[in-house]
């Protein structure tokens, strides 16, 4: 039904994606009350508004702190949720992050998966049915600009606006999911005991952001001379391709690269902050220095990505492990700080995790913050079976709805469940550096929101 409007538009669907990833709209902090989150990610939300109305939608910018764009009548709402903000673009793109780069029928640039393009996907499908269907149901789509961080948009949008009595969000997997983890962020402060042999002067990871396996790690570590060439031996061992150090006179720094991804698959990633708490325990054990959190954390995050050596032994093969990524390390105001997020599976008490948590990391401080509860909805639900038959129907293919690790707005609004923008078996690229999503996965996706979209409507 939607078919032919929808590839007829293409074109116009891409320079209106270009326009939109052009616009780095990370967070800039939320001091300047003129812009919530930033001036660019205020920029992101004008301009789509402003594309939202040249094809004649209504639309809704909401004190600068979200905004949504509707069309049809009547007294049912049906939702559509997705983000405009985007995290930090990371180092090492083979193509410029912030501009459309379109090769092999492959666009690449931060936003084009998670959520700049599904979001236009969703815009352009909503066009398709406002110009080739009746609807007897009012369509919005909302976009949240703190998506990536505190949800500050979504709080307010539902403090000030109507709630939607159905919908999706266009920010995860397909076929349909029924089930998200529970977060959990967890900080720790401990004073940073100086010592005579090796003292740690500075730690730098780029200041990642708490849901992104983080890609560097540098420290900086001022050595007796006496040990000097001892821990050149020691720091030699580990040089590859990842690792490397020089020495300045009684310096030395070290580097440790890994690889980016997003924190609900923190597998996909190599752990920059991981492997240089390691290799920093190594050498206060080697010189028997006493660090606190140095040592603690070696102790409990022996295999990165999951939550054993924090006490907490969980297998679920439908829900999902429980997954930890050690995200931030830093030495300031004389005390060593991590952040750690954790995804935690529906099935497991998060008042429980916390205190098994309080308890194995006690000697440093644990704070709680970014709570999320889990999100569940039987598969037997009429939403989840509705959305699954579209896409199943669609491509031709007999697909269970999934679980998953990521957060998504679906949760912050009943009768809501993810739908797409990924297809199965395709990598997820989410947070990712050289971050991409197929023309005919896009086309694709618009599509089958446009079905959607028409069958919750009809």
């Amino acid at each position: 039904m939607f078919k032919e409007y929808i590839i007829s538009h293409r074109d116009e669907m891409i320079k209106d994606l270009e326009k939109m990833i052009k616009i780095p709209s990370k967070l800039e902090g939320y001091d300047n009350p003129e812009y919530p989150f930033g001036k660019n990610v205020d920029e992101a939300l004008n301009e789509f508004l402003k594309i939202a109305e040249s094809l004649g939608f209504k639309t809704k910018n909401i004190d600068k702190k979200c905004g949504y764009v509707e069309f049809g009548e009547g007294e049912e709402l049906v939702g559509i949720i997705g983000h405009l903000d985007v995290v930090p673009e990371g180092e090492g793109w083979t193509y410029p992050p912030f501009e459309l780069t379109i090769k092999d029928d492959i666009l690449y640039g931060r936003g084009t998966t998670d959520d700049k393009g599904p979001v236009i996907a969703s815009l352009y499908a909503m066009k398709a049915v406002m110009e080739n269907a009746k609807v007897h149901k009012r369509v919005r789509l909302i976009v949240g600009l703190n998506e990536e961080n505190d949800w500050k948009c979504i709080k307010y949008y539902k403090e000030h606006e109507e709630l939607p009595s159905i919908g999706f969000s266009p920010d995860a997997d397909f076929p349909c999911i029924y089930a998200e983890k529970a977060l959990l962020t967890v900080y720790t402060e401990k004073e940073y005991s100086e010592n005579d042999k090796v003292r740690i002067k500075e730690i730098d990871c780029k200041n990642n952001r708490i849901n992104v396996v983080p890609k560097y790690c540098s420290v900086k570590l001022e050595v007796n001379n006496q040990i000097a060439e001892e821990l050149k031996k020691i720091l030699i061992n580990k040089v590859s391709e990842n690792i490397s150090f020089t020495k300045n006179d009684n310096n030395f720094y070290i580097e440790v690269r890994g690889v980016q991804a997003h924190s609900a698959h923190p597998e996909l990633g190599k752990n920059a902050v991981a492997r240089m708490v390691m290799i920093l325990n190594e050498i206060f054990n080697r010189f028997e220095i006493e660090e606190k959190t140095i040592k603690t954390l070696a102790n409990k995050i022996q295999t990165e990505t999951n939550g054993e050596s924090l006490g907490i032994k969980h297998i679920n093969k439908e829900l999902g492990d429980l997954t930890l990524n050690l995200a931030r390390l830093e030495l300031k105001d004389g005390s060593i700080k991590s952040g750690m997020n954790l995804r935690i599976p529906g099935d497991l008490e998060l008042k429980e995790i916390k205190e098994k948590i309080a308890e194995s990391l006690k000697e440093i401080n644990p704070k709680f913050s970014g709570e999320k509860e889990a999100l569940y909805i039987p598969k037997e639900n009429e939403l989840v079976q509705t959305l699954c038959k579209i896409y199943n129907e669609y491509t031709g293919e007999e697909r269970e709805p999934i679980a998953i690790g990521g957060a998504t707005y679906a949760r912050a609004f009943k009768n809501c469940v993810s739908f797409g923008a990924i297809k199965p078996d395709e990598p997820d690229m989410c947070h990712q550096v050289d971050e991409y999503i197929s023309m005919k996965n896009l086309l694709d996706a618009c599509n089958i929101y446009a079905i959607a979209i028409y069958e919750l409507a009809k």
